[in-house]
């Protein structure tokens, strides 16, 4: 995998941008590792090309897939969950937990993010060999910089989540992933990349933190046109940083991380950026998906650079019907939830369609309309929005002050938008303690952020948590062999139906295999493989 990184890495001044609009997405001329830092229109190219990095990963006999964040970290999100259900055969492996250290699905999501970090270090070094100038200034160098470190840091911390135990569990000892800095360019640094051991789980937080913390001193505040949503800025950097705080379980950080994105009165629009919730649940996508107040950063997908018919948003999670490929479906598991009622929004055609053809790709399953592009796949991949971040910091407040009334109002922000019924809003009476308040925070986060690969990540730091952990490991979901799911999708908690059974914290499936390639090639790793693999 180093060797495949390095190639994919030194491949990436050949896949550089050359969009004002940006991330065109566009190979242009190839740019020598010596060259590409000689203008500042080079320079500009580099630097998007790290995002395309991100966008647009290689996976099995070199086709090109949306691994990692094009596609790939939302359907392996979902798939690792119970709140979808992957109808037709095309996630089985991820779904059923059936993977191994050659699977693909595993395998391609840690080698695709290590070559977008490999090119970030890159650019990285180049800049250090920049010198500002009238027409390229140092704070312009910083941030590119900035942008460098902020997709460093999002790509381990994802890496974390699925190749590593949570931080609850012994960060400190528990070993995490290779936190990687160093460019990989050929020579000698391929050798030292080659024996580079896994950093604890409590180093690699660490160090993704002061790459957060760097990204938001020096990225700008705001940026015009799409790029607003797709490069980042500070709010993302912020954003980002009140996630890793709560899976690192630090309350006081998430809050303080919040605050400031959340005005502490008044409306809720940030004072970094303007973000704040759409009036409808569906603001952020269709129409909406390239230009919205919501999305604080998306990784771009355009038409002529996408995940491509087998891996793109639009093709997997739109149903048959609506002329999409109707693979991904909302499981009953999610829909027949008592705090899902059936007046809410993100359940009405509104978001949610019917698959009405049993026997046919869907097999009568509900699929979300928030990736509608299934002609040009253009629908810009969310990574984070400020629904989340106002989730984040409710779940922060209701921990460390019981019935937190600054958290309910957060809460209702984000659901009486979809929920506009009053008998099934939340108020203080909804509670009987604080913990019923916490857990309804962590429930709204499952019908608000479906089909956005969220439900691992809030599986996975859940996991040691005695009070609102999801399951004891992997939970049980439905049996996607199911001829006919129509029929459940009842609105009713007691509905039952086949499942797959739970997977417990302390089988070694909890967390994927570290990939066999980079056991080959690095005998430092071979010797820290995941237990069980």
């Amino acid at each position: 995998m180093i060797r495949n990184n390095l190639k994919y890495a030194m491949l990436g001044f050949g896949l550089l941008l050359a969009s004002c609009d940006v991330n065109d997405l566009q190979p242009q001329t190839a740019l020598s590792e010596t060259t590409a830092f000689q203008t500042p229109e080079r320079l500009e190219l580099a630097v998007a090309g790290v995002y395309d990095g991100g966008q647009s990963g290689f996976y099995a006999g070199g086709a090109v897939r949306g691994y990692p964040f094009g596609a790939a970290h939302l359907q392996q999100g979902d798939m690792r969950g119970e709140d979808m259900v992957s109808v037709q055969a095309f996630y089985a492996i991820t779904y059923g937990s059936t993977y191994d250290a050659a699977s693909p699905n595993n395998g391609f999501f840690w080698q695709t993010i290590y070559a977008m970090i490999n090119r970030a270090n890159v650019v990285l070094a180049g800049l250090e060999t920049v010198q500002p100038t009238a027409t390229l200034t140092q704070a312009k160098i910083d941030e590119y910089r900035a942008e460098c470190r902020f997709l460093r840091a999002l790509g381990h911390h994802y890496l974390l989540v699925f190749f590593a135990r949570p931080f609850g569990d012994n960060p400190g000892t528990n070993l995490g992933v290779p936190y990687r800095t160093t460019a990989v360019t050929g020579g000698a640094s391929v050798d030292e990349a080659a024996q580079q051991p896994r950093n604890t789980v409590e180093e690699c937080y660490r160090l993704l933190l002061e790459d957060l913390d760097y990204a938001e001193t020096n990225l700008p505040a705001t940026r015009t046109g799409g790029l607003r949503i797709t490069r980042a800025t500070k709010g993302a950097a912020i954003a980002v940083k009140t996630r890793v705080r709560l899976h690192q379980g630090n309350w006081a950080a998430v809050v303080t991380e919040g605050n400031k994105l959340i005005p502490a009165s008044g409306a809720l629009t940030s004072p970094i950026g303007g973000y704040q919730l759409t009036t409808s649940p569906l603001g952020a996508f269709g129409a909406g998906n390239k230009n919205n107040t919501e999305s604080i950063f998306s990784m771009e997908n355009n038409d002529v650079d996408n995940g491509g018919v087998n891996g793109a948003p639009a093709s997997m999670y739109t149903a048959a019907g609506q002329n999409g490929r109707g693979i991904v479906a909302i499981s009953p598991v999610l829909w027949n939830q008592p705090f899902f009622p059936a007046t809410d929004l993100r359940k009405s055609a509104t978001v949610a369609v019917f698959q009405d053809a049993a026997g046919a790709p869907g097999r009568g399953g509900f699929f979300t309309r928030k990736y509608p592009d299934v002609t040009n796949r253009t629908d810009n991949a969310p990574v984070i929005r400020y629904a989340e971040v106002l989730l984040n910091v409710a779940e922060a407040l209701a921990r460390t002050t019981p019935g937190s009334p600054r958290a309910l109002e957060l809460l209702s922000a984000v659901r009486n938008r979809s929920v506009q019924d009053a008998a099934n809003q939340y108020t203080a009476a909804s509670f009987a303690n604080g913990d019923e308040l916490v857990r309804a925070i962590i429930n709204e986060r499952r019908p608000e952020f479906v089909a956005e690969g969220m439900r691992w990540l809030d599986i996975h730091r859940l996991s040691t948590d005695s009070k609102f952990r999801q399951s004891a490991g992997i939970p049980s979901k439905a049996d996607n062999t199911i001829v006919n799911f129509a029929p459940l999708y009842t609105n009713n908690p007691t509905t039952t139906f086949p499942r797959l059974p739970e997977i417990a914290y302390s089988d070694r499936r909890f967390v994927w295999p570290l990939p066999q390639e980079e056991i080959i090639n690095n005998p430092t790793l071979s010797r820290q493989q995941n237990p069980g693999w």
